[in-house]
């Protein structure tokens, strides 16, 4: 596939477009659309009137029937706490700390994932490596092999399936061999009741 450059500048695929598709059409008008009718109430704004709704995004129903997604331990708490690190204790960010939260953790090197190992090129950018997942009500953590082409690593031995981890257990992705360091577990965990 051979990409080639528009006048604007945007590069693009002859074979997807014909035209910019970063710019628009010029000349192209779109007429403005009817409002959707619909029968019932509206889950949204609990009216009746038949009108279609929106709401921004970041704005929850006033009636509270559809709020946003939210981690459980962020929502008892108000914020979402460290539950434990990795350390790189090998490989091209050695002496890197990466902080663990409460539920699923992606591992990868694109910034998407939640722990961003962004040195080590050996690791997928595209796919996460493996995971880490801490269990809040049991306060225990797992190691989950990812759906990356990479083999993820735990004290030495492949992981193919989860794997429960200890403290001071280390996780090889890479290049990079990491050391597993909990706070959360028997004799810590964050209190769930806002004080």
């Amino acid at each position: 596939m051979a990409l080639e450059r528009f006048a604007c500048g945007h590069f693009y695929d002859p074979a997807k477009n014909t035209t910019c598709p970063h710019c628009g059409v010029a000349g192209l008008e779109i007429p403005p659309t009817a409002p959707v009718r619909r029968t019932g109430t509206s889950p949204v704004t609990g009216s009746t009137s038949g009108e279609g709704a929106t709401r921004p995004l970041n704005q929850s129903p006033t009636d509270g029937s559809d709020p946003m997604t939210q981690p459980l331990v962020l929502k008892k708490l108000g914020i979402d706490p460290v539950v434990g690190w990795l350390v790189c204790i090998d490989g091209p960010d050695r002496g890197r700390d990466y902080r663990i939260r409460s539920e699923n953790n992606t591992i990868g090197r694109s910034n998407r994932m939640h722990i961003c190992i962004a040195g080590d090129d050996s690791i997928s950018r595209d796919a996460h490596a493996a995971s880490i997942a801490f269990e809040p009500n049991r306060a225990v953590f797992f190691f989950v092999p990812g759906e990356s082409r990479g083999l993820a690593y735990l004290n030495g031995d492949v992981v193919l399936s989860a794997m429960q981890l200890k403290a001071f257990d280390k996780i090889t992705i890479g290049k990079s061999t990491m050391l597993f360091v909990p706070l959360c577990g028997e004799s810590f965990r964050w209190k769930t009741d806002v004080e």
